[in-house]
């Protein structure tokens, strides 16, 4: 039998890729006034949404770096500052965090994507924090799918 063995750095830039992009398709489908809206005093909007997908992927992204992340935020769920409250800003953060990320991976060899490493949730891997980093923006993709359908679009802009 001959061992394989998976080359993770395409891996984990495929999967940041992939989850990007269908975030990308959903806020794109979005309309501006929805940025800041919030169907009541419980909900969050898609800014606040993709605000905190936006700081998870930086925290991910410093502890795949080695360094240490800042404290999260106090607030239970986080709410995006007045300066990003717009469709142009959110897509642009957006964009920006994941070209940070993509470019971080990019600097590492696969041996260091499966190095172990310690998080403040006991021990892992760079390649396993790209895969919750990505799985995190599958949610939150859910998420603003959801939104369209309360506002009664139910197209499936994934496939467009």
């Amino acid at each position: 039998m001959i061992a394989h063995s998976l080359d993770s750095k395409p891996i984990a830039i495929r999967l940041i890729n992939n989850a990007a992009r269908l975030i990308r398709i959903d806020l794109k489908a979005l309309p501006e006034e929805v940025f800041t809206k919030k169907f009541d005093d419980k909900t969050r909007s898609v800014a606040d949404l993709v605000y905190e997908t936006i700081l998870v992927n930086e925290d991910v992204t410093k502890v795949i770096r080695g360094e240490t992340p800042p404290p999260w935020p106090d607030q239970k769920w986080l709410t995006a500052p007045k300066d990003f409250q717009t469709k142009e800003a959110v897509i642009n953060g957006f964009e920006k965090s994941v070209q940070h990320t993509l470019q971080t991976i990019e600097n590492l060899s696969p041996r260091q994507l499966e190095e172990t490493i310690q998080t403040e949730n006991g021990e892992t891997t760079r390649f396993e924090r790209c895969q919750f980093m990505a799985l995190h923006m599958w949610y939150h993709s859910g998420q603003l799918n959801y939104i369209q359908t309360l506002l009664g679009d139910d197209t499936f802009h994934w496939e467009s």
